[in-house]
């Protein structure tokens, strides 16, 4: 019922917002949270994970120009988050680091999903970016402190290469991306732009103890009640770095999505 109000009376939205933006500034001020803030151009040594994702996708009903201007707007974020490293019981947050996007900073009109609806916002766009840090995250020992979902499937999949569900949703500043380093090794993320890619590494002083692989288990589309939902659970292994055998399994997400675009039957069956 709340949700169905803030979708339909927009001013009780914009002061929903307000409030959980001051109720988060206030839990920021707790003296045991300590963030990672430090960054530094020159690299750690060792590449515990790369990944690279598409600038430019093809999403039915919007306008192409929308694209460009989420380049645009990776660029600037990248700027706030290149070289951040986590030291031992550090946090990392994407919006401590980022700031909230304003056209004042350079941020131009993106693509966003805001009310469960697909809009576009200054800013819009910077989720590929918590998705590409999220996904690296995955592959080491960080801890997940915060992590949210789109609870709508907007779009089908267009030249996808990691799983449904692996992603994460921000929107400044209450809903954050948080992870918190438990060992002691200090992390980093080192981002960049290529032509077609948006790229990053996260990397880590000494060589990790174990290699992860992230899975995909149980994932299927389903129909009820006349509506269409994905859903998948997402897993750790955790390998021997030396002969690749598997130490353990760890379900780390449970997602479920409803559908907003036609599923095919062979979709439906799985």
């Amino acid at each position: 019922m709340k949700k169905l109000l803030l979708r339909h009376f927009p001013f009780l939205y914009k002061w929903r917002v307000r409030q959980l933006r001051l109720k988060r500034h206030l839990q920021n001020l707790d003296p045991r949270l300590r963030f990672a803030l430090e960054r530094s151009p020159v690299s750690l040594p060792h590449v515990a994970h790369k990944h690279k994702s598409v600038l430019r996708r093809v999403l039915a009903g919007t306008h192409p120009q929308l694209q460009e201007n989420k380049i645009t707007n990776l660029q600037i974020c990248l700027e706030t988050l290149d070289g951040i490293q986590i030291a031992p019981g550090e946090t990392f947050s994407f919006w401590r680091l980022t700031g909230q996007p304003t056209a004042a900073k350079g941020y131009i009109e993106g693509l966003q999903l805001a009310n469960g609806r697909v809009t576009t916002g200054t800013g819009g766009g910077l989720c590929q970016m918590a998705n590409l840090l999220f996904w690296l995250a995955l592959h080491t020992p960080l801890e997940i402190r915060e992590r949210h979902h789109h609870s709508f499937d907007l779009f089908p999949d267009d030249r996808r290469v990691i799983p449904f569900g692996s992603g994460t949703s921000v929107a400044y500043n209450y809903v954050d991306l948080r992870l918190h380093n438990p060992t002691e090794l200090t992390f980093q993320y080192r981002l960049w732009l290529s032509e077609e890619f948006l790229e990053g590494t996260i990397r880590t002083d000494r060589p990790l103890a174990f290699r992860y692989r992230i899975e995909e288990r149980n994932h299927r589309f389903y129909e009820e009640k006349g509506r269409w939902y994905r859903e998948n659970e997402i897993w750790r292994l955790t390998l021997d770095p030396q002969n690749g055998d598997l130490l353990s399994s760890t379900l780390l997400l449970r997602n479920k999505a409803e559908v907003r675009y036609q599923v095919s039957a062979a979709a439906g069956a799985g």
